[in-house]
């Protein structure tokens, strides 16, 4: 039997798939190979576009959840978080396609890139926003529920708001070590002088690796226990 498989969808492409997917505007947003001046630029600018693609889910995870956490639904946004931890574990190990990329080929292509810096990323603006604003949602739960952080630990897996804190815990320890790894990626292209030179970017992201998003979740974790 002959299936007709003719685009249905409104927009530009041959098949359904390229209109939903927009296959060809998403193809084209690398730059031609007469517009490129080293080759390896398709691969930085794939890594990174693909980063800000997953960058734009966490953050629209994190948003929902801080939503469900201001309804009180905390299971659900227990499962929205561990979503957005899952996407920056995968940016995390995408990392790793850079590893490919020597030295001496980042300098000859860096030109491409006039004064740009991963610290401009729109996406990592708006994951920095989303979890400060999940943390003020989560810490009016508590007041609600007149429970002091500290109570937090050791975790009881039967309770909500302990099963979110944890998830909570994660999702900074996800963040910190996507952090710490772009760190040392930046080293090992030669991007960036080591921290310590003066004017040193990647200053800025050794001193970040430390950062946490809830503080006060890991700061429970520091409380001195005592025997009974």
């Amino acid at each position: 039997m002959k299936h007709d498989h003719s685009p249905v969808l409104p927009g530009h492409g041959a098949t359904d798939y390229a209109r939903y997917m927009r296959t060809d505007t998403l193809l084209g947003l690398q730059r031609a190979p007469d517009e490129v001046i080293h080759r390896d630029e398709l691969l930085f600018q794939v890594v990174h576009q693909s980063t800000e693609l997953w960058l734009k889910l966490a953050a629209a995870e994190l948003v929902e959840a801080t939503t469900q956490v201001t309804a009180g639904r905390l299971p659900a946004a227990e499962a929205l978080l561990i979503r957005a931890t899952l996407a920056v574990r995968l940016i995390t190990e995408q990392l790793e396609m850079l590893r490919y990329l020597s030295p001496v080929d980042f300098h000859a292509m860096q030109p491409a890139l006039g004064n740009g810096s991963g610290a401009e990323s729109p996406g990592w603006r708006q994951l920095q926003a989303a979890s400060r604003q999940l943390g003020h949602a989560f810490d009016e739960q508590l007041a609600a529920h007149g429970v002091p952080a500290t109570d937090l630990c050791p975790a009881d897996p039967s309770d909500p708001l302990h099963r979110l804190a944890e998830a909570m815990v994660e999702w900074d320890e996800r963040v910190s070590v996507w952090r710490v790894r772009h760190y040392q990626v930046a080293l090992r292209i030669g991007g960036h002088p080591p921290a310590g030179n003066p004017g040193s970017p990647a200053n800025m992201l050794a001193k970040l690796a430390g950062h946490r998003f809830f503080p006060q979740l890991w700061q429970a974790r520091l409380r001195p226990t005592t025997d009974e």
